[in-house]
């Protein structure tokens, strides 16, 4: 899958679904429930759930219409701070929140939503992104208008949760993106007093997910790591930069700097696991050349 050989990855899928002693369904962890054991979808209510993280979630509605091609209906049982993007998603016939009880609406079969391209075979051009698939809706939370920027507006995002904390880079390195003509705001949710001083970062953070949206928007470009803002902001196609360490995730190419599951970001990656300073480096070269094109253009 991270080079896009999808029948390939399919064919070794079907070969661990077929040898593998599975548990019974809806045991054990979350994440490391396999619902779906090849049953059909095509003329069922399918239900699927969302059993990974948020940008998981976000990265797999973009199989939505493909599957509502073939079900009956679509019910996405998903993360409630979700629910606004979720649920006007083509192909999804009903949102609802994610819980720790059973789903409260009948169903055939169910599936989690990072099966679903296996179970639909799906190859890259269904995969590959050549639109935004995700709209912010009109009312509730918007963020206001940005104060205070000057030249090209950044936000920035460093920490990561619990899952491969090597993903997180340290605060105080990013302060070496404070050039002229650069205007630094803070995405990161939670982040301290002491963390927005070692980036000299303005907080504009919010636990709205609409209104991160909107910032997204409004900011000229974001620069994060590999986390839920990085496939918001691929999503609804605007720009960003990921950082990655050396090793990682599958769904992100080794070395490339451009991935089909999102064209507006762009990807710099360590050389050493665990070494940043280069990283930087190349984004702060980066960000200056497109400072400059702003002003130039201005």
């Amino acid at each position: 899958m991270r080079a896009g050989a999808f029948p390939q990855a399919w064919a070794i899928t079907d070969r661990d679904l077929a040898r593998l002693a599975l548990p019974p369904k809806h045991t054990g962890p979350r994440h490391l429930q396999r619902i779906w054991r090849g049953e059909q979808l095509a003329g069922k209510h399918v239900l699927v759930r969302c059993y990974h993280g948020l940008g998981d979630t976000i990265q797999f509605l973009r199989f939505m219409p493909a599957l509502a091609a073939i079900a009956r209906s679509v019910t996405v049982w998903c993360q409630a701070e979700l629910l606004p993007l979720v649920e006007r998603t083509e192909g999804v016939d009903i949102a609802i929140p994610l819980h720790d009880g059973t789903p409260c609406v009948e169903f055939e079969t169910d599936i989690e939503i990072m099966e679903v391209p296996h179970a639909l075979r799906a190859g890259r051009e269904t995969a590959e992104m050549r639109a935004p698939y995700l709209t912010l809706p009109d009312g509730g939370a918007r963020a206001e208008p940005l104060e205070g920027s000057s030249g090209l507006a950044v936000g920035l995002v460093w920490e990561v949760g619990a899952w491969d904390k090597r993903r997180a880079i340290p605060a105080e390195l990013l302060r070496r993106l404070a050039c002229d003509g650069i205007t630094l705001y803070s995405l990161q949710r939670g982040a301290g007093i002491d963390q927005l001083a070692e980036t000299g970062a303005r907080d504009i953070s919010t636990p709205d997910i609409v209104a991160l949206g909107h910032l997204l928007r409004q900011l000229d470009l974001v620069i994060c790591v590999d986390t839920m803002v990085s496939h918001l902001a691929g999503a609804l196609e605007c720009e960003a930069w990921v950082l990655l360490h050396a090793d990682c995730d599958w769904r992100w190419p080794a070395s490339e700097a451009h991935t089909f599951w999102y064209p507006t970001l762009r990807l710099f990656h360590q050389e050493k696991l665990g070494q940043w300073d280069g990283v930087v480096e190349q984004v702060r070269l980066a960000l200056l050349s497109r400072a400059e094109l702003k002003r130039a253009a201005a």
